[in-house]
Formats: C-alpha cells, sequence, structure tokens
C-alpha cells in the first residue's frame, strides 16, 4: 500500500514538473471590453481573441457593455485599477471613450484597438479591417449585378448604413460611393439604420419600397440588417429574386441568406484575421516595442501595417462571398475556427 501511493505520488510530482512550465510561461491577462454581444460578429470576437491570444501565451477575459457608454467608461475605470497587461477596446462611443484610453495609457497600460478604430488620440496598435476597400468591393459587386439586371450600369440603389456615429459604416460608405461617382445612372439613396438597430432598418427598407418601388438593390452594413430587409420584402409580398441584396460583414445569418436565394453578395470582415494580428503583435504592444510598417501576412491574407497620427494600425482586407463560395469554411460566418496557429511577431 505504502509503495502504491508513493508511486501514485510520483506520478502526481511527474504531472505537476511537467506542467509547471506552461504555467510559468503565461504572460498575463488581457481585458477586451467588448461593446455588445447581440450581434455574432461580437460573439465571435470573444471567441476569436481568446483562442489566438492564448496561442502566444495570454489569457483574456471580457466585459461586455450592452452598447452603454457610461457602463464601458466605468468598466475602464475598473480594469485601470486592475493593471492588466493590455486593454483590447471596441469602443461603444469614440469620442467618449477618449479620456479612458488617455488615463490607461497615462498608468502605463498599452491599449489596442481592435474593429473599431479611434484617431482622435494615440493607442499602442489598432487591427481593422479595410473598410472603404470593403465599400470598394461592394460597389464592384453591385456595378455587376446591375449590369446584369438592367443592360448597362444603371438604376436605383437603397444604401442602409448603420450608426452615423460609427467610422466602419462611414468608410464604407465612402469606399462605395468613391466607385459609384463613375456611374451616374445609378442614384444612390443612403439612411441610417440608427444604433445598428436591426428594427431601424426594417422601417427604412419598408418606407422606401413604397416611396421608390423601383429600387434595384438594397445595400445594408451589416448582415443583420439585410435579415429586417428582408422581413420587410416578405410583408411587402416580395420573393427572393425580386429586390438584389447586399451585406458587408460575413455573419452567418447572412450566409444563411445567400443559401435562401436572397442575399446576392456578402462582402466578409475578416473577423479571424484581425483577431490573429492582435495576438502577432501582443508581445511588441506589452513590451512597448516598434512595430514596424510594412506588409504582413495574417491567416493567408495580405495585410498592411502602417504608423499613423494614432499609431501603428493594420488594415485587413475583406473579401466578396456569393452563392459559388458561400461554404468556404475560411469565412468566419460559417463559424469554423481556422486551425492555422498564430505567432507573435518577432
Amino acid at each position: 500500500m505504502k509503495r502504491m501511493l508513493l508511486s501514485v505520488f510520483g506520478i502526481l510530482a511527474l504531472a505537476i514538473a511537467t506542467l509547471t512550465p506552461a504555467f510559468a510561461q503565461s504572460k498575463g491577462t488581457v481585458y477586451y471590453l467588448v461593446p455588445t454581444l447581440l450581434d455574432e460578429f461580437q460573439t465571435g470576437s470573444v471567441s476569436a481573441l481568446e483562442l489566438f491570444l492564448k496561442q502566444v501565451g495570454y489569457e483574456v477575459k471580457t466585459l461586455n457593455a450592452d452598447n452603454k457608454t457610461d457602463a464601458q467608461q466605468s468598466q475602464m475605470n475598473d480594469v485601470i485599477a486592475l493593471k492588466p497587461k493590455a486593454i483590447i477596446l471596441a469602443a461603444v462611443d469614440f469620442n467618449a471613450l477618449k479620456p479612458s484610453i488617455e488615463a490607461a495609457r497615462a498608468a502605463g497600460i498599452p491599449v489596442v484597438e481592435f474593429d473599431r478604430q479611434i484617431t482622435a488620440t494615440p493607442s499602442d496598435f489598432t487591427s481593422v479591417a479595410g473598410t472603404v476597400e470593403i465599400g470598394h468591393i461592394a460597389a464592384d459587386q453591385a456595378e455587376a449585378l446591375l449590369k446584369a439586371k438592367n443592360g448597362s450600369v444603371k438604376g436605383k440603389v437603397l444604401q442602409v448604413l448603420g450608426d452615423p456615429g460609427d467610422p466602419y459604416t462611414l468608410d464604407i460608405q465612402k469606399g462605395f460611393e468613391e466607385k459609384m461617382k463613375a456611374f451616374p445612372d445609378v442614384k444612390i439613396i443612403s439612411l441610417p439604420a440608427m444604433q445598428w438597430e436591426a428594427s431601424n432598418a426594417g422601417t427604412i427598407v419598408a418606407d422606401q419600397m413604397l416611396a421608390n418601388p423601383d429600387i434595384d438593390l438594397i445595400f445594408s452594413h451589416a448582415a443583420h440588417l439585410s435579415v429586417a430587409a428582408v422581413a420587410s420584402l416578405e410583408a411587402a409580398g416580395k420573393k427572393p429574386g425580386d429586390v438584389m441584396l447586399m451585406s458587408s460583414n460575413g455573419a452567418p445569418v447572412g450566409l444563411d441568406l445567400i443559401r435562401k436565394g436572397w442575399l446576392n453578395v456578402e462582402v466578409e470582415q475578416p473577423l479571424y484575421a484581425q483577431a490573429a494580428a492582435v495576438a502577432m503583435f501582443m508581445d511588441k504592444v506589452v513590451n512597448k516595442q516598434e512595430i514596424k510598417p510594412g506588409d504582413y501576412d495574417v491567416l493567408g491574407l495580405k495585410s498592411v501595417v502602417t504608423t499613423e497620427a494614432w499609431g501603428p494600425n493594420i488594415k485587413i482586407p475583406g473579401a466578396a462571398i456569393t452563392k459559388a463560395n458561400v461554404d468556404n469554411p475560411a469565412f468566419w460566418g460559417n463559424q469554423k475556427p481556422p486551425t492555422d496557429t498564430v505567432k507573435s511577431v518577432e
């Protein structure tokens, strides 16, 4: 019996000795302040950041602000007091969070902006989609769809923006309208869905289909807005294909609408790559080392780091999803996290 106990203790000691280096390699805790968990991009961002940051040695704790600016401000104050290795912020309100970012950095805590670019004050790193470029891709797709339907690039487009205080939607609008200027026979009606609320998008589509029954194409700046658009079209007696539809974030509901025939194109926002980029550069952020500008490969996507007035900024390209490629597991909307392992940038 004594020998058995010694043997058991020996095995436990060996197991602890084996595991100890893994724990010793832990680099500390990073807090992710997510604006809301009401849409699939935000819930997916939590999982992706946890996955990739764990690969480079960091534990992630997430705080949800429920789209409330004052709640996120309080969370920032609380987290600053905890002195984590870094804070990853997706801001509810860009201007309102400026003092909190400055307070964190003054306390020696690096701040990484994720998905929602803040240019009003410096941060230590920003990882965003190429949003203007997403608008360009959407314009290319709109050009092809209108030409196929009308014989030339002409017609009427309803553009349903997200909240007008969000640079993400404003940049997409900028890119889309920049390229569409080449086609004077296309009329674009642009209206914002305040707070990114799907119900607001549904109301916009219902009202505009009455005011402009000849709308050829509806371009919503998020897939969940397209779900509401489809509901309004169905209520108006429309069927898949009667009005062309596009979205621009790649969520699962958007991919489902492609499969059902309602949505023609979903321009993906590269969620997995945005999260992987944060992990790749986290060591440099935490250690306050230089992040060099240039081209980087992020999960196979050619991405560009630039040095901006607000700090180092990585921009990652999106891609057009259609019926032909909708089942590709590389798209985050198919909810099959990549098997790639990210490594810290040397």
